[in-house]
């Protein structure tokens, strides 16, 4: 009988029928294992989004139909620590040009190191030392075309991009070559929306000829 009506919190131990008492945390005990955990959580997650992957959301048109505003990417950081970017799939890079703020792009790659990318009309040719005359890259993919002309011999660690939405893309065809140290990595998860969750989105429409 407890004459004071004083709450008591009990554990039993069922092999020894003793009872112990736990006693309630205080805020200071709370605080500190919150604080642990918080910098536990900080030393994992910083140098994961920094090295490993980092999550990105669209916004923008440019690579409609492939890619629309809201969709949540997780962006693979080491895949071109590893290896090189290769044609026709699609990177995030960093957009560096004077007098403005950097801002970071979603494009496809279509001149590698080493190629001259020649447009004539909606058609790409690309030349290199392994195709000498030229191929022409399927672009199959697209929906939205834009004609437009130039002549464009990629130099060591540039790369040539554009947006699956030619009429919308701001792109290589504006801002020139696209530099290697500016490549951030590539998309290997879809998370949103949820009907088209996947890995490696975008890259599943590599059609081109020439890896």
């Amino acid at each position: 009988m407890n004459p004071e009506n004083t709450p008591t919190q009990v554990i039993s131990d069922p092999k020894t029928s003793a009872s112990s008492v736990t006693p309630i945390p205080t805020w200071k005990s709370v605080l500190k294992e919150i604080l642990i955990f918080l910098i536990i959580a900080v030393c994992i997650v910083l140098p994961f989004r920094a090295y490993v992957a980092e999550p990105y959301i669209v916004s923008g048109t440019s690579m409609d139909p492939t890619f629309a505003t809201g969709d949540y990417l997780i962006v693979n950081k080491l895949s071109y620590e590893l290896g090189n970017p290769e044609r026709n799939t699609v990177v995030i890079f960093t957009l560096r040009l004077p007098n403005q703020p950097t801002r970071d792009l979603i494009k496809r790659i279509i001149g590698l190191p080493g190629d001259t990318v020649v447009m004539n009309g909606t058609g790409v040719t690309i030349t290199n030392t392994a195709h000498p005359h030229g191929f022409i890259l399927d672009q199959s993919y697209l929906t939205h075309t834009m004609p437009a002309s130039f002549n464009v011999t990629l130099g060591q660690n540039e790369y040539f991009v554009m947006g699956d939405n030619r009429p919308a893309s701001y792109d290589s065809r504006s801002w020139g070559v696209l530099h290697r140290k500016d490549i951030i990595g590539q998309p290997f998860l879809r998370l949103l929306p949820v009907a088209e969750i996947g890995t490696l989105p975008g890259n599943d429409k590599i059609l081109s000829k020439d890896k």
